[in-house]
């Protein structure tokens, strides 16, 4: 997947986490843990079940470090409501180990008894690894990080509806929010071009996958998005922008 920190940028698999304990001192902890290891992502932190069930719809995270004793819904409770098959990979953590049984009769990933050693975590990372970068992975897609004040956001390729040149930045519009990346217009096309993203004209890249019309109006070529956004086409950008939708 594609990724960018502080304005940085490479080429490799972005891996989403959600971490789901009561305790504060135990989500810091998995975030200490995941430090190391720069495939890793913590996209949301949450406190009890009914969080946990709500972030999973929100954030569709790829593995979710999950807690078996929270207030109201626990761990196998979360699972239940939401069946196996529709959970991200399961890392059970525990100051209990009596639960490891039904955590693998849930198809849990792995299980984890606090307090968690380096080395334990390490060998769990590494199955993670192997797991989601093989044919489990092939349904996840691209996806760019922006970072800002509030912490990083996981962009998906396909929620992205167009980027528009904002000085030595790039503005990425998503639902109707904007998002700030310090990369160059043409550093972003060089690295989403292949993903579906064609220039409208100088200042604009739009996702043909999002366009819902191509339309002439006072001699102008627009491009109107489904999320509402009309984009004008250059005369000079119309030729290969008309090509990218015939071959949708």
């Amino acid at each position: 997947m594609l990724r960018s920190r502080s304005g940085g940028s490479r080429t490799a698999p972005l891996i989403t986490v959600l971490v789901a304990d009561d305790e504060p001192a135990a989500r810091r902890g998995v975030r200490q843990l995941l430090t190391p290891f720069h495939d890793f992502v913590v996209v949301g932190e949450c406190r009890d079940g009914r969080e946990v069930l709500a972030a999973l719809d929100v954030l569709k995270p790829d593995v979710v470090f999950l807690d078996v004793q929270m207030p109201e819904i626990d761990g196998f409770e979360v699972i239940r409501r939401r069946t196996p098959a529709r959970m991200p990979a399961v890392v059970f953590l525990t100051a209990y180990d009596q639960f490891a049984i039904r955590a693998f009769e849930a198809e849990a990933h792995d299980y984890l008894v606090k307090p968690v050693s380096e080395a334990r975590f390490a060998a769990t990372i590494k199955r993670l690894l192997k797991r989601l970068r093989s044919g489990d992975a092939a349904a996840r897609d691209e996806a760019i990080v922006v970072t800002s004040a509030r912490g990083a956001t996981v962009l998906r390729l396909r929620e992205i509806d167009w980027i528009e040149a904002a000085d030595n930045y790039a503005r990425l519009w998503s639902g109707g929010r904007s998002y700030l990346l310090r990369e160059s217009l043409g550093e972003l096309e060089r690295r989403v071009g292949a993903h579906g993203f064609v220039r409208a004209h100088r200042q604009a890249l739009v996702r043909v996958g999002g366009v819902r019309a191509l339309r002439a109006e006072a001699g102008e070529t627009i491009a109107v998005l489904a999320c509402g956004t009309r984009v004008p086409v250059s005369r000079r950008r119309r030729a290969a922008f008309s090509a990218a939708l015939r071959s949708l």
